[in-house]
């Protein structure tokens, strides 16, 4: 598969690995516009598979193909959002259950790519979650505030069948899909 090189992929910065959650794109992309001064999300709903991942201008036919080793035998899954949670008192997140799915994916990656830890090896023990909140976006009551409005809407029921490379820059944003591979029932 080729690697694209439009001019978007050649001003990213950064890449990573993604399952996107349909599913919770309006609780996210509302509670995002709600609290944000930026624009828009840059990156949509979705668990963090291996971020930073490979730098975009280095992604390349052996990285697709090694991703797709890193996959096989993978089949899609379902869980359920049923759980707010907070990263000290900065970031809201949703919690993935069952968990063990996504810290398989992680764990294929990174034994397939030992060079890119997940968050650069700054959590050894990568918790799965969807962040709705983080650190660069609102004031502390608001966020308690989504807190507790997205914990009146849950839980929220997701089948996972896909795992996405997503490329772009945090502040340059928005991040862009490279590729996406499909996950056999």
């Amino acid at each position: 598969m080729p690697v694209p090189r439009t001019a978007w992929f050649l001003r990213a910065t950064k890449s990573a690995l993604i399952v996107p959650v349909p599913e919770t794109d309006h609780l996210v992309a509302w509670h995002r516009r709600a609290l944000s001064s930026r624009a828009t999300a840059v990156v949509p709903a979705h668990v963090t598979v291996l971020y930073p991942f490979v730098p975009p201008n280095l992604i390349d036919a052996d990285t697709i193909v090694g991703i797709e080793a890193a996959l096989a035998g993978t089949t899609s899954f379902d869980c359920v959002f049923s759980q707010v949670k907070w990263f000290g008192d900065e970031v809201v997140w949703l919690e993935p259950k069952p968990d063990e799915h996504f810290r398989t994916l992680t764990q294929a990656m990174c034994k397939r790519f030992p060079a890119h830890l997940p968050y650069a090896g700054e959590h050894p023990d990568t918790v799965p979650h969807l962040t709705v909140v983080d650190s660069r976006t609102g004031d502390p009551e608001r966020k308690r505030e989504a807190a507790a409005d997205l914990a009146a809407v849950l839980p929220v029921h997701a089948h996972i069948d896909r795992v996405r490379l997503v490329a772009g820059d945090d502040d340059h944003g928005p991040w862009h899909t490279v590729t996406e591979f499909t996950l056999p029932s």
